[in-house]
């Protein structure tokens, strides 16, 4: 089992890699500790039946540059193959600001394919390779040298087990002609927009029972604060504070060091000190907004006058759907989506691409009373009315 450790190894790998059609790619990092994932370990694989073409790559060794193979992920004459790539992909872009292109993700493939809903990887191995993963290092701590046989043994198996399951699986969407349902949902993964959490937006994932807009405006700035000081400091959002403490602060509204000190839910470490600080000035700042600079909540949903009927109906045609065309309905819909399409929302992604082709089209006409459901023993069909 190989191990690069110099820029010069790994120049030759992606120089050899790219002489083939795909290469296999994954990665194990380390984020409790950090707001960043700290890349630990990539693992490389080449087509092939043994473990002589794949190799393990050590960011943590001194002088080792990733450039080779920032190079070989631009290069579009090579598949790049991930399973559940977003968390990888998010390690790369803001290391270096780069996708791998072309991409393939086998998690994205197997759910159009029928496999279910994110499907994991060890399921993939079991049913399409035949094989059994020993799963004892997975989690481990990856920063730590050196890396035993066990942990070693691992972290391969991710890439060489890949090989099969994404040549099962491109074979069968090019038989089935779905290649392009995997090429629309991967555009997401390659878009910068997914990965730039911005501090000024963070609020819009804090829950909160009140929408008065004052509240929202200390949620919004002590939220944009948070995200800011975690960023700046590299460390987890909820080690600054978590969510249950910043609704809490933006309830009672601290003015002083001293009224931090009567906070429930606050960190010890974070009612002192820059974070302390921070907090405060936040708090004075949505105190001080204007009020036609108050954040408005989206009540968009709230408003939708949903027909239940109709939204069950819809829920019965999309499991009919996706049975027939062996493929995941929570790819397809959320029950969201299914509510708002009920209530009258036509911009809903069932409704657009690919999944208008399988789920769209007969929805639009079973919410215009063009056609209608029929049972009959264990399946569900549509007949026109």
């Amino acid at each position: 089992m190989k191990i690069l450790t110099t820029t010069q190894e790994l120049a030759a790998f992606c120089q050899e890699a790219a002489d083939h059609p795909y290469v296999t790619v994954d990665t194990e990092f380390l984020r409790e500790r950090t707001y960043y994932s700290k890349l630990c370990l990539i693992q490389l694989a080449m087509p092939g039946d043994t473990d002589d073409n794949a190799v393990l790559v050590d960011p943590l060794a001194d002088g080792l540059e990733l450039a080779p193979l920032y190079d070989l992920f631009r290069n579009e004459a090579v598949v790049k193959v991930f399973h559940a790539a977003r968390q990888d992909l998010e390690i790369f872009w803001v290391d270096a600001g780069v996708f791998p292109k072309p991409l393939f993700d086998t998690q994205v493939a197997a759910m159009v394919c029928g496999f279910g809903d994110q499907v994991g990887y060890e399921t993939l191995v079991k049913k399409i390779v035949r094989q059994k993963l020993d799963k004892t290092s997975r989690f481990t701590d990856w920063s730590r040298r050196p890396l035993t046989s066990a942990q070693q043994t691992y972290a391969l198996a991710d890439v060489t087990h890949l090989r099969k399951i994404y040549e099962h699986l491109a074979a069968e969407l090019e038989k089935t002609g779905r290649a392009h349902w995997v090429t629309e949902e991967l555009q997401v993964l390659t878009d910068p927009g997914t990965y730039d959490i911005r501090p000024e937006e963070a609020w819009r994932r804090v829950k909160t029972r009140t929408n008065s807009g004052r509240f929202l405006a200390v949620v919004r700035e002590l939220a944009a604060f948070r995200e800011g000081y975690a960023q700046d400091n590299n460390v987890p959002r909820n080690r600054v504070f978590k969510d249950d403490a910043l609704v809490e602060l933006a309830s009672t509204k601290p003015r002083t060091q001293s009224d931090l000190g009567g906070s429930r839910l606050l960190l010890r470490e974070a009612r002192k000190g820059a974070i302390a600080e921070g907090i405060l000035a936040a708090v004075g700042r949505g105190m001080d907004c204007p009020n036609d600079k108050l954040p408005k909540p989206d009540t968009s949903r709230d408003k939708l006058q949903v027909n239940p009927a109709l939204a069950d109906l819809l829920r019965v045609l999309l499991k009919a759907k996706t049975e027939t065309a062996s493929v995941a309905a929570k790819l397809i819909a959320s029950s969201a989506d299914l509510d708002a399409i009920a209530a009258g929302e036509r911009d809903v992604a069932a409704l657009k691409g690919w999944r208008r082709e399988v789920f769209g089209n007969e929805a639009l006409r079973l919410c215009a009373g063009e056609v209608g459901l029929v049972a009959k023993g264990q399946t569900v069909r549509v007949v026109e009315l």
